[in-house]
C-alpha cells in the first residue's frame, strides 16, 4: 500500500514541529506532503528544515491565498499524479490525532469502504473543551448542512482517507469550490456516486497554537453555497 498525508497550512509556524514530531512514526513508510497557502510566518521555513531530516516529507508552496479548499485539491491530485492507493487528509492545527490513522485504515480494508470520514458529532461532548465561539460555528454548520442537504454526515471535517485506488478523480473533483465548502460538498457528491462512506467517531483536542481561522464569515459562505447547492442538486 502506497499512502500519502495531505496537510493543508496557513500560518502555523508553531504547530509544524510538534506535528511533525507525532507523525514521525508514519514518516518512515508514508508521504507527508505541506501544501501551504502563502503562509506570511515562518510556516515554510519550519517545513523545509523538517524536510532535511525527514526524506518522506515533500511540500507545494503556493504564491497566493487560493483557500483550503484548493490547498486539499492539489494534495490529492499530486497523490493521483504519483500513483497513491490511500489519501489521507487532516488538518495542522493539532486537532486531529495521527495515531486514529492506522485504525482508520484497517476498517478501510477489512470492510472494503472507498471513504473513511470523522464524526465530530458521534461522541457526546467530544468538542466540548472548545471556545464557545467554536463550538458554536461548527454545530450552527453542521445542521444547516444536515437539514438543507438531507445528509448525516459530519461533511465538513477534513480528517478523512479516500481510498483512490476506487474513487474516480472526476468524482472527487466535481466540486470546484476552493473555500471549506469544498469539504461539504465533495463528500455530498461521493455520496450520491454511491461511493461506500464509513464515518468513525472522534474527540478533537482543543488548538494548543494561536486561534482558530474560522470566522462567522464562513458560516455565511456556507449559507450561501448550500443554498445554490441545494437548488442546483446534483447538476454538474
Amino acid at each position: 500500500m502506497k499512502a500519502i498525508i495531505v496537510i493543508p497550512t496557513l500560518n502555523e509556524e508553531k504547530s509544524i514541529p510538534v506535528l511533525i514530531d507525532k507523525l514521525s512514526i508514519f514518516l518512515k513508510t508514508f508521504t507527508v506532503l505541506f501544501v501551504d497557502d502563502n503562509s506570511s510566518d515562518e510556516t515554510q521555513s519550519r517545513i523545509k528544515k523538517s524536510k532535511k531530516k525527514y526524506k518522506n516529507i515533500n511540500y507545494i508552496f503556493k504564491t497566493n491565498n487560493f483557500g483550503i479548499g484548493n490547498a486539499i485539491k492539489d494534495g490529492i491530485e499530486f497523490a493521483y499524479k504519483h500513483g497513491y492507493d490511500m489519501c489521507i487528509t487532516m488538518d495542522a492545527d493539532g486537532t486531529h490525532n495521527p495515531n486514529k490513522i492506522y485504525s482508520m485504515l484497517k476498517i478501510m480494508k477489512s470492510r472494503k469502504y472507498d471513504i473513511i470520514s470523522t464524526n465530530r458529532f458521534a461522541i457526546k461532548n467530544s468538542i466540548d473543551n472548545w471556545s464557545f465561539y467554536r463550538i458554536f460555528l461548527t454545530k450552527f454548520r453542521y445542521y444547516l448542512v444536515r437539514i438543507l442537504l438531507g445528509t448525516k454526515l459530519d461533511s465538513s471535517g477534513n480528517f478523512r482517507i479516500y481510498n483512490l485506488r476506487k474513487i474516480k478523480k472526476k468524482h472527487l473533483f466535481v466540486s470546484k469550490n476552493s473555500s471549506y465548502f469544498f469539504l461539504i460538498e465533495s463528500l455530498f457528491y461521493l455520496e450520491k456516486f454511491y461511493y461506500k462512506i464509513h464515518e468513525v467517531p472522534i474527540k478533537l483536542h482543543p488548538r494548543t497554537f494561536d486561534h482558530s481561522k474560522m470566522k462567522i464569515g464562513h458560516i455565511f459562505m456556507s449559507l450561501y453555497y448550500l443554498i445554490k447547492l441545494r437548488l442546483n442538486i446534483f447538476k454538474y
